[in-house]
């Protein structure tokens, strides 16, 4: 028995040290400590020995034992710590490599054109403004001229607040120009962007839409100063020495009023789908501030006069864009919003 305890030992000392996956650790365990390992058929001789021989094979077979359990625990740390030092290796990030190029994200379109338009304003003085979204009867239509019995009042044009009458959500920016009117003697000169709302059924057209108002009132402000204006406006927003037509139009609180037409930017006036073969696009309205409106903010309409313009955003960037479909404004899908970085 003794040789078998020397012949286990010199086998469990080779089989450990050529060692070198967790996989083989566990065959050598099960090997030389399982039930049906040379070791456990030690044990279970013992029973059949003299007392003198337990008393110095019994020690022998136990140290044996022991030591086979301890080199096992030891084997297994070294495995864990080669395999994390491995591991940790491969995770290894070289500072040095080039970085990868992380997608940058993008302004929306109508963010783009409400920033634009800003920015070609700045320069003739024009500051912006911004007013509330919720408005009364009196500041979205009272003060500028709209008739008690005008059609834009009507349920069907205008959201109104239930239980708030007569609150509203705004139709069109030009509530701010009463409130800065009221607040800032002449000379005004002021662009006011922002959302309104309008209850239109039309599929072609959006309930929310972005507006920018442009408003200019000063001593001896006459017709001829707006359409310089507009004409600035649109050689920068469009093209250098954009052709421009003026038509009679009708507003509330301007007269007179026009429609502005800007020569197609896609056929240069030659005709197309986009003008509808015409040459023109509308672009804009605009008209002199009617002195009705300088009335009732307190201006002597006899010393002061103005002109006032306004635009729809999304009408200009599908224009500028070549946008086919205003839907796609709003469905906030990353394929389209990246053409625009």
């Amino acid at each position: 028995m003794k040789d078998q305890i020397e012949t286990l030992q010199r086998a469990f000392s080779f089989k450990i040290h050529s060692c070198k996956s967790n996989e083989d650790l566990e065959s050598i365990r099960i090997q030389f400590l399982g039930k049906k390992s040379p070791l456990n058929d030690l044990l279970k001789q013992l029973s059949t020995l003299s007392i003198e021989e337990k008393k110095i094979l019994g020690p022998q077979i136990h140290a044996l034992k022991d030591s086979i359990v301890e080199s096992i625990s030891t084997k297994a740390r070294e495995l864990d710590e080669l395999e994390t030092n491995q591991r940790l290796a491969a995770e290894k990030v070289d500072y040095t490599l080039p970085s990868r190029m992380t997608p940058k994200g993008t302004l929306h379109p109508i963010t783009q054109v409400t920033r634009d338009i800003q920015r070609i304003f700045a320069p003739l003085g024009f500051m912006v403004a911004e007013g509330p979204e919720v408005e009364t009867d009196y500041y979205n239509f009272s003060a500028l001229n709209f008739a008690k019995d005008h059609p834009a009042r009507d349920m069907h044009d205008t959201f109104y607040l239930k239980h708030v009458t007569p609150m509203l959500l705004r139709t069109h920016t030009s509530n701010v120009q009463i409130h800065i009117l009221e607040q800032f003697p002449p000379p005004v000169r002021v662009i006011m962007p922002g959302r309104v709302f309008r209850h239109d059924a039309d599929i072609s057209h959006s309930p929310v839409f972005h507006q920018v108002e442009g408003l200019y009132v000063d001593e001896k402000v006459s017709f001829a100063h707006l359409k310089a204006t507009l004409q600035y406006f649109l050689d920068h927003f469009f093209f250098k020495d954009s052709q421009i037509r003026l038509r009679p139009s009708f507003f509330p609180f301007t007269e007179p009023s026009v429609e502005v037409d800007v020569a197609c930017v896609i056929c240069r006036g030659k005709g197309c789908g986009m003008c509808k073969g015409s040459g023109w696009l509308e672009v804009l309205g605009a008209g002199m501030v009617d002195p009705a409106v300088l009335e009732n903010v307190g201006i002597d309409p006899e010393k002061y006069s103005g002109f006032a313009f306004g635009m729809g955003v999304e009408r200009l960037a599908i224009l500028k864009y070549g946008i086919p479909n205003i839907k796609l404004f709003y469905d906030n899908h990353a394929f389209f919003l990246e053409n625009f970085r």
